[in-house]
């Protein structure tokens, strides 16, 4: 039986804080591999929009990951189109794949709210939780939903901060991977 992580998210675009967390989660966990799930439209945030296409993300996701033979590039999201619920995607990965043992990693703001997903006590049926603590953020866990913790200095980056750098022209080296800083150039992404 393998051990994946699954790391969700718009990814618009993916930074190394991603990659990070999904290496700390491998390692911390032991996990075999970490699969990335590029959203179609983020269900979890109200509002929120994707300022790419989800294939332009996708493409960004398997870019950045290339060189880590552990991290995959899973479609099942981007494929099915339209919102897609997190226990929907684990209920297709399950039946897909059913000798693995799934963990959804995600960050400790994310955990706050596992008692309001949609389908929650199904999905805690269907997948650990492995959280990251932040700061400013609980470590208990929520109301019947257990997880794991991981301790990690983590770095304030996220894909709004860069997108505001792209637009101002500043450099997002070290930020990004290269291969997405030459991919965001080529298709003159997040000039608008």
């Amino acid at each position: 039986m393998k051990k994946i992580g699954l790391l969700g998210g718009t990814f618009d675009p993916p930074h190394l804080m991603h990659l990070l967390i999904a290496q700390e989660a491998l390692e911390a966990c032991e996990l075999d591999e970490v699969w990335f799930l590029p959203s179609y439209i983020p269900p979890h945030v109200q509002g929120k929009v994707a300022r790419t296409e989800a294939s332009d993300r996708a493409e960004m996701v398997r870019l950045s990951i290339k060189s880590n033979d552990r991290f995959h590039l899973s479609m099942v999201e981007v494929l099915r189109k339209g919102k897609s619920y997190t226990v929907d995607t684990l209920r297709e990965l399950k039946n897909k794949y059913p000798g693995n043992k799934f963990y959804f990693i995600l960050g400790a703001d994310m955990v706050d709210d596992l008692p309001t997903w949609h389908g929650i006590d199904e999905l805690r049926r269907l997948t650990s939780f492995i959280g990251f603590r932040r700061p400013g953020f609980p470590a208990d866990n929520p109301a019947h939903v257990d997880v794991i913790y991981i301790d990690m200095p983590l770095i304030d980056i996220s894909s709004s901060i860069i997108r505001r750098r792209l637009l101002d022209g500043r450099s997002c080296r070290y930020f990004l991977a290269d291969p997405v800083i030459n991919y965001i150039k080529e298709r003159r992404l997040y000039e608008d």
